[in-house]
């Protein structure tokens, strides 16, 4: 549940903190006084796209933050908890910053986040409907979305696109395998040449690190050879070396240790000294023993590197590379030889696979033709008090191409005509008909969903749900949106008085003059600010004594439903 919404330099709206309560929350206000601003930033927490053009002129960034409730939702709990988030005290903090310049920021629990973590947490914290959403149900893919979620579909439908991606990447590969016999051969003789070129230089994997070594040294022999004959001579072999001056030196200290045996721990140094002076030496001894003056040596490595560089050059920039294409030039070779039975293989797989599709799809259409017989008998008992009460409103179920949503297509059609077949809603529907299916079918889907394991409170929020309705329609919606608010927290644009007097929290909203600036403000009306703004709703600018009487008969009648 949304306790309280803060905007900051956003459109018209300087500095807004507006605290929400359970219920029916109802904003009104004049056309154009910005009655949506509160929708259009609470959809910014919820991940909606942002843009320059909504910071307030003049400043640098708006800035909107909302605090929920946390509802008891597993999903929820689960989301914050693999995002590293922490609640305070039950509630969470949700802000959005936008910059002048149309980038944006998002923040959940004081830490930043992804917009794609605001997108995954915006159905579990609450649901905004507008008039776009109208307009949505008029596609057949959302259609479709809506009556899987009234049915339940999602572990069967995890099922069937699953096995739908199996199916094509068997047909995939089927085709690739039934290519044409000549493009076939084509390929063989090209994989062949290639793996063939690579045999022939058999490279090993490091071989080429070791030749520039090896290629450094032939080239650098002579002074190779006499730096570590140099070296050799000063470690062991000249009479002045290092290891008879060592010797030396300890034949003279065992004369002073029998002296003074505080110097024998310096012999022992010295000891230690000379086995690493031997070793070294030895090295050096075992290097020159194994370089040869081969003038024919450097001339080898020179070809065998240059053939190694043109592997390189078709192959791979790395001889790991080189060698990693070689493997797939073999396997690539392999498959195409014994294609004929891979081919028998992916058919008997496919035939499988498509047999356990079409289990799973009719399970499918099972359950949805289910729900759409249930969802058109809820959907025409909740339009009856919308002043709709003869519309037939049918959910229809038809075969379709495979997919990944499964073998059904899925049809909204509605007759608010007695006598008349349902036909296609966009052919039929006007648009208060539309917004009153709209508020039927969102009334649905709540009361489906508090059939399931109880998630908490949720923040619903209706713009403009009224459109192109009055009178008893209207009254009819009222009371549909505070049955809603008994169990959800309800956020409601409305301009219609019938609506607003079944509010449990009014807010006004206007807009204002200060320092030169149009500002926008929101204020919670107490009982008789509020019968006030609902007789001016009844009487337009000119507030009269009677609609002042017939808004306190709408607020007194709705108060005793």
């Amino acid at each position: 549940m949304l306790l309280e919404l803060a905007i900051e330099n956003y459109a018209v709206a300087d500095r807004l903190r507006l605290r929400f309560h359970s219920g029916l929350n109802l904003l009104t206000g004049e056309t154009g006084s910005g009655k949506s601003l509160v929708v259009d930033a609470l959809a910014l927490l919820f991940g909606g796209r942002a843009s320059g053009d909504m910071v307030r002129s003049g400043e640098e960034r708006a800035r909107i933050s909302g605090r929920f409730t946390v509802p008891p939702s597993e999903a929820l709990v689960s989301l914050l908890e693999d995002a590293g988030l922490e609640t305070e005290d039950g509630e969470l903090l949700v802000e959005r910053e936008i910059l002048s310049n149309g980038k944006s920021r998002a923040y959940a629990a004081s830490r930043p986040v992804t917009l794609a973590l605001l997108k995954d947490l915006a159905p579990l914290l609450g649901d905004i409907h507008g008039q776009h959403d109208q307009q949505l149900l008029f596609s057949p893919t959302s259609q479709l979305q809506m009556l899987d979620a009234f049915a339940n579909t999602r572990e069967v439908a995890a099922d069937i696109r699953a096995k739908f991606r199996a199916l094509r990447a068997i047909d995939a590969e089927l085709a690739n395998l039934q290519t044409n016999e000549q493009e076939k051969l084509r390929l063989l003789d090209l994989w062949q040449f290639q793996r063939n070129e690579i045999e022939n230089v058999a490279p090993v994997l490091g071989e080429d690190i070791a030749l520039e070594d090896e290629r450094r040294v032939q080239q650098n022999l002579g002074r190779v050879t006499d730096a570590a004959n140099l070296a050799f001579a000063a470690l062991y072999e000249s009479p002045e070396s290092a290891l008879a001056q060592v010797r030396i030196a300890m034949k003279k200290l065992d004369e002073l240790s029998r002296i003074d045996s505080a110097l024998a721990p310096v012999s022992q140094m010295l000891d230690a000294a000379k086995i690493t002076l031997q070793e070294a030496s030895y090295t050096l001894r075992d290097y020159l023993s194994r370089i040869e003056d081969n003038p024919g040596r450097l001339e080898e490595i020179e070809t065998r590197l240059a053939a190694i560089d043109r592997l390189k050059r078709k192959y791979g920039g790395t001889l790991e590379e080189v060698l990693a294409f070689y493997g797939k030039v073999q396997s690539d070779i392999a498959g195409l030889e014994t294609a004929d039975e891979r081919v028998a293989e992916l058919e008997t797989d496919r035939a499988r696979a498509s047999d356990e599709y079409q289990r799973l799809t009719a399970q499918l259409t099972a359950k949805r033709q289910t729900a759409a017989a249930a969802l058109s008998r809820r959907v025409e008992a909740e339009l009856k008090p919308l002043a709709m009460d003869r519309t037939v409103f049918e959910v229809r179920v038809s075969p379709a191409d495979w997919s990944e949503r499964g073998a059904d297509a899925v049809e909204f059609l509605v007759s608010p005509n007695v006598g008349e077949a349902p036909r296609p809603l966009e052919k039929v529907a006007s648009g208060g008909e539309l917004s009153r299916i709209a508020l039927a079918l969102k009334t649905c889907f709540v009361e489906s969903a508090r059939l399931a394991p109880v998630d908490g409170v949720r923040t619903l929020v209706f713009d403009e749900v009224d459109a192109g309705i009055s009178g008893r329609a209207a009254e009819g919606v009222g009371r549909r949106l505070k049955k809603l608010a008994a169990a959800n927290q309800v956020l409601c644009v409305t301009h219609l008085a019938q609506i607003a007097c079944f509010a449990d929290h009014h807010y006004v909203v206007q807009k204002l003059e200060s320092g030169g600036r149009t500002v926008a403000r929101v204020d919670e009306l107490a009982p008789e600010g509020r019968t006030r703004e609902v007789g001016r709703l009844l009487s337009g600018e000119q507030l009269t004594p009677e609609a002042i009487k017939n808004a306190e008969q709408l607020l007194k009648a709705a108060a005793q439903d």
